[in-house]
């Protein structure tokens, strides 16, 4: 937009396309606008445009993503969680990807398989499943044998009946305190 404003300044200066060019060129370096850019907005300036702003293109209006319809999606997911994107873009009859963006960037939630979820555990998540870690690592400490009857590690199975029936002979020899 800079550039735009110096060239629309220029073009009062009543400079040429390429002594505007040369002189944008040689203050911007390799951040300058394409040659083609320039000339466009050089053409424009020169027919009497105004503005530097750009013109507002067809699309997707710029405001899909208002906190009224942020909201609404959270409400949406809080009601049902089985929801997924298009099941969203049904009901609001807002844009696929701009959904998308609300659940990835407000939610912080993630696409797992066709469900959004959330990235990060809950406080309360963190805390149960540091809990159950804990202890079942006091459990190990006190009891080395627990996991003596369980050796499948470096076993190998030909077919899933086979894996199915060890596993099931496996749990068959656990006792009731190695649950």
């Amino acid at each position: 937009m800079e550039q735009r404003v110096n060239l629309k300044f220029l073009i009062k200066l009543r400079k040429t396309f390429t002594e505007a060019y040369a002189m944008l060129k040689e203050v911007y370096g390799n951040e300058c606008l394409s040659r083609t850019h320039v000339f466009e907005w050089f053409k424009q300036f020169k027919e009497g445009r105004q503005t530097t702003e750009d013109d507002m293109r067809p699309g997707w209006p710029s405001t899909s993503k208002t906190d009224e319809k942020i909201e609404n999606i959270g409400k949406l997911i809080r009601e049902n969680r089985r929801l997924n994107i298009r099941g969203l873009v049904e009901i609001t009859g807002i844009d696929k990807e701009c959904i998308r963006q609300i659940l990835h960037e407000s939610f912080n939630m993630r696409k797992v398989c066709t469900i959004m979820v959330l990235k990060l555990l809950t406080a309360e998540r963190k805390e149960s499943r540091m809990n159950i870690c804990a202890d079942i690592l006091n459990i190990t400490d006190t009891d080395p044998g627990l996991l003596d009857p369980v050796k499948l590690k470096g076993t190998r199975f030909e077919t899933v009946e086979a894996v199915k029936s060890k596993a099931t002979e496996v749990l068959k020899k656990l006792t009731e305190s190695g649950f």
